[in-house]
């Protein structure tokens, strides 16, 4: 919904265009520039995107900036539980995605032409701050005191480390799409929050799905994952640890809690929006209504850490 996109079908094959939405917007916002950059890079490492075909950033073309990527067949899973697939296969397609963010997090991003793509370095720190701020900044959308507690705990437990890798900000298994029949994935999209940033606080966002409700996204709390043949949560951190070469991941739920931290500051803000009326939607509404459980399992994960 936030950069329209269309099918384009000719007498050879289909294309998929890609533009900004019209009228004013925020700067920075909508970057198409920047989703066909770095999927062009990533392209370059073997990488699945869909190729990109062209940029073309005249306004007078049609009346935004756009690009035309290449159109990949396949499936793309909702539901963080994927019902439409076997029960003996469903650990494959949760390996695929894992080895998916394993192998973005490994590509050399300086090698591929996105050495300018962000900022390497204090990852944290400049999320923390500038969700943090926004929240503040909303009076309209009213305090949390979990917002609260978290914006005072976060920027003071950052781990060490400050490792910086390829992050694309969003990636949940309904922005992947899956070989027609096989448990592969064939590409990723939606790079529009992709950046220069820390790889484990983009898997965390990947993690999250185990402890996040299915009705707010794609998740899986409450599932019976033993019973669904899914892999636990330790055992899909494992596997990537083992696949970036790491023995563990110490501070885990601080990585969760900045993930539902971040998270819950930009459903803040659409209830902001909702309450001056700039988004009125059904949807836009039940986000609004889901801002202080995504907090409190934000202060549920600082919490774990805390004791841990």
């Amino acid at each position: 919904m936030s950069n329209p996109t269309y099918r384009l079908s000719t007498p050879s094959r289909d294309y998929v265009l890609r533009r900004k939405p019209p009228g004013k917007l925020l700067k920075g916002a909508h970057a198409v520039e920047r989703e066909a950059a770095v999927m062009t890079g990533l392209g370059k490492a073997g990488f699945p995107v869909p190729h990109i075909y062209g940029l073309c950033e005249d306004d007078a073309v049609l009346g935004t900036a756009f690009f035309v990527m290449g159109m990949v067949e396949g499936r793309i899973f909702w539901d963080a539980t994927f019902p439409d697939v076997g029960q003996d296969e469903r650990p494959a397609y949760f390996d695929a995605m894992n080895g998916v963010l394993a192998d973005l997090h490994k590509v050399d991003y300086a090698a591929v032409g996105l050495g300018d793509y962000g900022r390497p370095g204090n990852y944290f720190e400049r999320q923390i701050a500038r969700w943090s701020k926004q929240y503040l900044a909303d009076e309209k959308a009213g305090r949390d005191a979990n917002m609260d507690r978290l914006v005072e705990w976060l920027p003071d437990n950052i781990p060490p480390g400050g490792e910086t890798a390829i992050v694309h900000g969003d990636l949940r298994c309904d922005n992947m799409i899956f070989h027609p029949s096989e448990p592969r994935v064939l590409a990723v999209l939606d790079w529009e929050l992709s950046t220069l940033g820390h790889p484990l606080a983009d898997f965390a966002y990947n993690a999250m799905m185990y402890r996040m409700p299915p009705d707010i996204v794609a998740g899986l709390k409450g599932a019976d994952l033993a019973a669904l043949n899914i892999p636990s949560e330790a055992d899909y951190v494992a596997a990537y640890c083992k696949r970036v070469g790491r023995e563990r991941i110490p501070n885990w739920d601080f990585y969760i809690a900045f993930n539902f931290f971040r998270l819950a500051a930009i459903f803040h803000g659409i209830k902001g929006r909702v309450i001056r009326g700039t988004a009125a939607s059904a949807q836009a509404q039940e986000r609004a209504k889901d801002f202080p459980r995504l907090a409190a399992l934000a202060a549920e994960a600082m919490e774990a850490c805390r004791t841990a």
